[in-house]
């Protein structure tokens, strides 16, 4: 008897691709759009280039790239300056990037680079956003260890005593985190706590300088948690990722080496959600 399951994923899969779906050679490669897409990603990465150079940069014949810039041209994904002779990324690439990013999920892109991030460090993985100048947890992946941090979805905890909370505050508007920060008395939770502005606003500075934030049991003593930045398309810190876990396990010495992993989750997530990827890095 036909199993309905089985059934339902050959029409599914019948119904986006061709059976030959899973051939990666280069049979299945249309090779003129493959030269036009790699011209077209070289040019977003420019900031205005003419056709001589991008001949020069790219080793292709001015001829071929004209064609397949004006053929570019005409779906709006590339643009001639006709002043200064120049080819720019044109506005209909941002109207398809726009389109992706309105089917972008944040929690949904997140899962499985948080439950890697869990699995290379073997400490509970958190993803927060920033909710009324707190941080609100969104998604969590917990470590199998007996002892582990826990943080469900919905938990909300202040951004002065929050690994997530301090990468935010650090990444984010000047202003606005100086407005933050100075609003009033921040309550003391451990004798590790940042209560004061002038030492909060000293922590964070080194946090944009290193990439990366620490609460060393400054919410929950014997917990460590480390964390780093998310950025969108314009380059503004939405969430942040962490590691959090007993400070038996997130040890001193062990910090170089989870910060690294946190660093990159965090920037493998800004890359998933179309975010600025050049924020993590500068």
């Amino acid at each position: 008897m036909p199993d309905p399951k089985m059934e339902a994923t050959a029409t599914r899969r019948a119904r986006g691709r061709p059976r030959s779906w899973d051939d990666k050679s280069g049979q299945n490669t249309i090779k003129s759009l493959d030269r036009a897409m790699s011209v077209f990603e070289h040019l977003s990465t420019q900031r205005g280039v003419s056709l001589s150079a991008l001949s020069d940069q790219l080793g292709e014949s001015t001829a071929t790239l004209y064609r397949i810039l004006f053929t570019l041209e005409t779906r709006g994904l590339v643009e001639f300056d006709q002043a200064e002779q120049l080819w720019h990324i044109g506005s209909g690439a941002f109207i398809i990037g726009a389109r992706f990013l309105r089917r972008t999920s944040l929690v949904e892109r997140a899962r499985p680079i948080l439950r890697k991030l869990m699995e290379d460090t073997g400490e509970t993985a958190n993803l927060g956003v920033s909710q009324s100048h707190q941080v609100l947890f969104v998604s969590q992946v917990e470590t199998h260890s007996n002892i582990r941090a826990f943080f469900p979805p919905g938990t909300l905890s202040p951004m002065h005593a929050s690994g997530i909370g301090k990468a935010l505050l650090a990444f984010m508007d000047p202003d606005l985190c100086e407005r933050i920060v100075s609003r009033g008395q921040m309550e003391r939770f451990t004798e590790h706590t940042l209560c004061d502005a002038e030492g909060l606003m000293a922590d964070l500075e080194q946090i944009r300088k290193r990439g990366y934030s620490i609460d060393g049991e400054e919410k929950n003593v014997g917990m460590r948690c480390i964390a780093a930045p998310v950025f969108d398309h314009f380059g503004e810190a939405v969430a942040g990722l962490s590691v959090s876990g007993p400070t038996s396990r997130v040890s001193q010495d062990k910090i170089d080496t989870l910060s690294v992993g946190v660093m990159a989750a965090a920037e493998a997530l800004t890359s998933a959600i179309g975010g600025d990827v050049t924020r993590q890095r500068s």
